[in-house]
């Protein structure tokens, strides 16, 4: 992904986990699992951090006093602190950065999902037949040489102008 703190495979850098997570808790105090929660709801999926770096995440900011922790029956219920507020007001913009890039990318995958669900209940059956068949067309040609992918390319791109009516 790169940028705004993302990085391949983790997805996110711990100091910025640490950021989003301040931002989750001055919105509510929450269970770590309800961050990891949040956070894959509010991108639509894409991004579940694991545990293994959540939990840490939120000890260090207990540790360094930008969150405190409190027994909640089984379970430990974090709520931000003045330094963690201080903290996160430094960077704020780039917490609503963040926030924003997960949300637009959670509906961009949405909309993926949709697309090659075939479930789309308002399409009719030759429209589904069609696209199910353009789907299967296009595996079948994946390892193609790299003149036939630009021959599909320029097929793709003029069936997308006659969709669109231009």
């Amino acid at each position: 992904m790169g940028g705004r703190g993302f990085m391949p495979g983790r997805k996110l850098g711990a100091d910025r986990l640490q950021l989003l997570i301040l931002a989750l808790l001055k919105e509510k105090p929450r269970h770590g699992y309800e961050i990891i929660k949040a956070l894959e709801e509010h991108s639509g999926g894409y991004y579940a951090p694991s545990p293994g770096m959540v939990y840490p995440a939120l000890t260090y900011l207990e540790e360094i006093g930008h969150a405190t922790v409190t027994d909640d029956g089984a379970k430990k219920l974090y709520r931000i602190t003045a330094e963690g507020e201080a903290r996160l007001a430094q960077d704020r913009e780039e917490a609503d950065a963040m926030l924003d890039r997960l949300a637009r990318i959670g509906k961009k995958m949405e909309r993926v999902r949709e697309a090659f669900s075939g479930e789309e209940e308002e399409s009719s059956p030759e429209l589904k037949a069609a696209r199910r068949a353009l789907k299967q067309a296009l595996r079948d040609k994946f390892d193609a040489p790299r003149a036939e992918q630009k021959r599909l390319a320029e097929i793709l791109e003029r069936a997308t102008r006659e969709i669109r009516g231009a």
